[in-house]
């Protein structure tokens, strides 16, 4: 029998070009060092945000806040497209304790749906397109009884908030330990009074903008930022997933990317059929905070909630959504701390004023369901 062609046995002789390119430095090139030190940085700051302080070899200082330059993300993202994100199924399914360890109900039978422990109050508070979290931060001390959460779909963006929350907490914790160390325990629970955050107690709305600078952190804030967390979210598409029928106290929609492009209209985070879902969600009495720093987008919001234009539509007796709102009067305004914050706390709220830029803020009351609804 003639001898029939065989392939040899040996990998590396059966493909020599693959095992030629094996040996070429390319295959081997380890990640670029910028990205390698962001992924050591990001891993190397959560480790230190989640450590837990105990009063003798862990200090203050070793907690710092993170670094924005390691978690810069572009600015938009696509709503439509798939996120692969993990939301609920109804909102009894969504496990809130993990967010708030410090108000989760002692009782352990009170369970949801998936199984997870219950809160001792819900959530009323949401800052959507939350970004770095500003005003998150700025609202911890000013609500310490409110559960607050930001809801974001950048991915780096949420890393960073996270980390930036819970090393805040950390940062709280220890300060707490500290005092009760070195201060009798009656004077603990009173703050230096020259320190920023002390005038939360009088005046929240000037010394929340201060609280997100680390170098602030000299006394305690009040609830010691365990209400406020952050959750990746696209809430154009999953928000009613997430709470239930007049649950919510307060939504803020700050500074939104505009979509100047009318084509692009569609993906702006105001309009009637979102409205509905915000109507939804909140309370009568309760409001949504709007800023931005685009006129025409104001006027856009405007048309989609309450103001003149909306008489002629009740006059044809046509029922929509804009008859669940009305808008909050100036003098109003200046008495909400809330606004306030909303416009010196958040990251693009400073840059507007960097910029000498204009901020159109527009305030909506929930109204009572009328007979239609």
């Amino acid at each position: 029998m003639p001898d029939l062609p065989s392939h040899p046995s040996n990998p590396t002789n059966s493909t020599p070009t693959s095992s030629s390119s094996t040996n070429t430095p390319a295959t081997m090139t380890p990640p670029p060092p910028k990205r390698q030190k962001r992924d050591e940085y990001r891993k190397h700051a959560a480790e230190a945000a989640s450590a837990k302080p105990d009063g003798e070899t862990t200090a203050i200082a070793h907690v710092k806040l993170p670094k924005k330059k390691f978690y810069r993300q572009r600015a938009h993202a696509n709503p439509f497209s798939d996120h692969q994100l993990n939301y609920p199924v109804t909102p009894a399914h969504m496990d809130w304790a993990s967010h708030f360890p410090a108000f989760v109900n002692p009782d352990p039978a009170q369970t949801n749906l998936i199984g997870t422990r219950k809160l001792l109050k819900d959530v009323e508070v949401v800052d959507i397109g939350c970004g770095f979290g500003g005003l998150l931060v700025g609202l911890a001390g000013l609500l310490p009884e409110t559960l607050m959460v930001g809801m974001e779909i950048r991915v780096s963006v949420l890393d960073y908030l996270t980390t930036r929350i819970q090393a805040l907490r950390t940062q709280q914790q220890q300060k707490a330990q500290s005092q009760s160390q070195s201060q009798p325990a009656s004077s603990t629970s009173t703050p230096a009074p020259t320190t920023d955050a002390d005038a939360d107690a009088d005046t929240p709305s000037e010394a929340a903008p201060a609280i997100p600078d680390p170098t602030a952190n000299t006394a305690l804030v009040p609830g010691g930022y365990q209400n406020i967390t952050a959750i990746r979210s696209n809430t154009m598409k999953f928000f009613p997933n997430f709470f239930k029928k007049q649950q919510l106290s307060k939504i803020f929609i700050c500074f939104p990317d505009p979509h100047f492009k009318a084509r692009k209209h569609k993906a702006r985070i105001i309009s009637e059929t979102l409205n509905a879902e915000y109507a939804y969600a909140l309370r009568p009495g309760g409001l949504l905070y709007t800023i931005t720093d685009v006129e025409e987008y104001h006027h856009w919001i405007l048309r989609h909630f309450r103001d003149e234009s909306t008489v002629e539509d009740e006059a044809n007796g046509a029922g929509t959504v804009k008859e669940l709102f009305e808008r909050v009067s100036e003098e109003e305004l200046e008495k909400d701390d809330c606004v306030k914050v909303m416009m010196e706390a958040t990251e693009e709220g400073k840059k507007v004023t960097r910029n000498k830029g204009n901020k159109y803020v527009a305030v909506f009351r929930r109204k009572q369901d009328p007979e239609w609804a």
